[in-house]
């Protein structure tokens, strides 16, 4: 299976592919910069070459840039929402430059300009951004993410997801990042093969399959519908195993690349005991239980 995890590029790029490597993860998401500056770095031809020859060194397999949380594009604020297109202009640069086929990307908050504003205001900056970044034919995908649906944000809904593909000009450059411990929170029930069944079926019928590009893998501490975000160790929060069973056993999510996005101190061990219960899942293992976690 492709199951990875979230690394700290804390050293240099190359150093996240060290990181995945040492808990024999087979997918990975870094930040290609200070995930918290709105100034855009220009990654150097030696950071590139040490990343390339890592990725090569570690397989074939794949990899994804998390944009700045500081981006969004549906802000009321004009220069809030222009620093966020250059930025997200920035991160296909430096993801194209490195190779990197994927840029998963939270959509943004509306503010109290209403969700239809919102919407319109970020498939303005994605083609805005597509635009700037000046890339070719075949630029980085763009992943918008599932969120729990805290305050204004967009995309806590299939639905809304689908509105901003539909209505951007680059929509063939757009795909999603379904993270689990975000669409519970938001609603959506995946915890028994009835409900997980009715939910990947919605996000088949709303926005296809096709555009599943990668998946974040994170229990929830809090409860189905409570649309707050707060991510906890598989099998620790309100999902589940019986949850994390359905993901792990379906044979059209198995090419999908997933990656945890827990916590975890320095040595990884938190990383790597998630891994182990999550490949335990796939492989049938009745005896996993609740004494296996953290």
């Amino acid at each position: 299976m492709l199951l990875g995890a979230h690394q700290s590029i804390s050293g240099g790029l190359h150093k996240a592919i060290q990181r995945i490597r040492s808990i024999n993860g087979t997918a990975l998401q870094i930040f290609s910069q200070n995930q918290r500056q709105w100034q855009t770095r220009v990654l150097s031809g030696d950071e590139i070459q040490k990343f390339q020859q890592a990725w090569q060194e570690w397989g074939d397999f794949p990899i994804a840039v998390h944009s700045s949380y500081l981006i969004n594009l549906a802000s009321a604020k004009d220069e809030t929402r222009l620093k966020s297109i250059r930025a997200v202009a920035g991160e296909l640069q430096r993801t194209a430059g490195l190779a990197i086929p994927h840029v998963v990307m939270h959509p943004g908050s509306h503010g109290k300009a209403g969700m239809e504003a919102g919407i319109a205001k970020i498939a303005e900056g994605l083609d805005e951004a597509y635009r700037l970044a000046d890339l070719g034919d075949d630029p980085p995908m763009i992943l918008l993410e599932t969120i729990a649906g805290q305050g204004t944000g967009i995309g806590a809904t299939f639905a809304e997801l689908a509105a901003i593909i539909d209505t951007c000009g680059c929509s063939d450059h757009l795909g999603v990042c379904l993270d689990t411990c975000h669409i519970f929170a938001a609603g959506y029930d995946f915890r028994t093969p009835e409900t997980f069944h009715h939910t990947f079926e919605q996000f088949a019928e709303i926005i296809g399959l096709d555009r599943l590009k990668f998946i974040h893998l994170n229990d929830s501490q809090k409860g189905l519908g409570s649309r707050v975000d707060r991510h906890a160790h598989i099998g620790q929060g309100e999902i589940g195993l019986d949850g994390f069973k359905q993901i792990m056993t379906a044979d059209f999510l198995r090419d999908v690349p997933m990656t945890l996005e827990t916590p975890k101190e320095e040595d990884l061990q938190e990383d790597l005991r998630n891994m182990q219960v999550l490949h335990r899942l796939a492989a049938g293992d009745p005896f996993v239980s609740t004494g296996d976690m953290l």
